[in-house]
């Protein structure tokens, strides 16, 4: 296993310090603080309604009452610069059904990148962006056609259109076979590797916790764990991140008795 702790520290990709959400009587996030390195894959780990999505939606600036403080590439989260430099795929694919492939791609890409001026370069983006996403045989074919997976993928492809520096992938393999689950983490890995992407993984499948290079492990609003899948691992005896995870969930059950009783 490759030791990724070795690499040179830098400015973490993402800081967070008492970082909370209350939405009406419900406090979502509660005071979390953690780091995403860059140029990494860190996997955002736990059941479904612990927060992860709450916690991606404030990384990428679209959540409301967030408090505390939250720094993304060097500036608060949500601020306008932060826009091309961020890739954002939600749970629901975002694409149009009426339109191809390629043609949604041409649609966020003059969003993104609008003008006369601009349009060779994005054609070069999208042309590359499918490629990225081994959608380019169905380039020309129906979103609405397409598979599940498949439209996932375009998504994806559109999250990869301006070459950002941090992409936030909100369950991205949820639904997927095994082998389109492989070949996407594969490309993950590619992001980081080839263009020192960052990427932002969140999922409920432990299994996942593996591919990752740093984790950051939820329960209820709370971040229980950070750390590489091998250091987790140790610190409980574990001999898997599943394990690891559901000793860490007896530990913060067992402190939070003994506060309650010593009250």
């Amino acid at each position: 296993m490759m030791n990724y702790s070795s690499r040179p520290p830098e400015e973490p990709a993402v800081h967070a310090q008492d970082l909370t959400v209350v939405r009406g009587s419900r406090t979502v996030l509660r005071g979390l603080g953690f780091t995403v390195p860059r140029g990494r894959i860190t996997g955002l780990l736990g059941p479904s309604g612990c927060g992860k999505s709450t916690l991606m939606r404030a990384v990428v600036g679209t959540q409301a009452k967030v408090t505390g403080t939250l720094d993304v590439l060097g500036r608060p989260a949500g601020h306008p610069s932060l826009r091309t430099r961020i890739g954002y795929v939600t749970q629901a694919p975002s694409v149009y059904d009426d339109l191809t492939v390629r043609q949604n791609l041409d649609h966020f890409a003059a969003i993104l990148d609008p003008g006369r001026a601009a349009a060779d370069r994005r054609h070069e983006n999208v042309t590359r962006a499918i490629a990225d996403v081994d959608l380019t045989g169905h380039a020309d074919s129906l979103a609405g056609a397409l598979s599940g997976g498949q439209r996932s993928r375009v998504s994806l492809a559109v999250a990869l259109l301006g070459t950002p520096e941090l992409l936030v992938l909100d369950e991205p393999t949820v639904g997927l076979d095994p082998v389109l689950r492989r070949d996407l983490w594969q490309l993950f890995h590619n992001l980081t590797e080839e263009r020192d992407a960052t990427l932002l993984v969140s999922s409920h499948v432990m299994d996942e916790a593996e591919r990752c290079h740093q984790l950051l492990l939820m329960r209820a609003g709370e971040v229980l764990a950070e750390g590489t899948p091998e250091e987790l691992r140790t610190r409980t005896g574990a001999d898997t991140v599943e394990t690891a995870f559901l000793r860490l969930v007896d530990e913060a059950a067992a402190s939070a008795r003994t506060e309650e009783s010593t009250r």
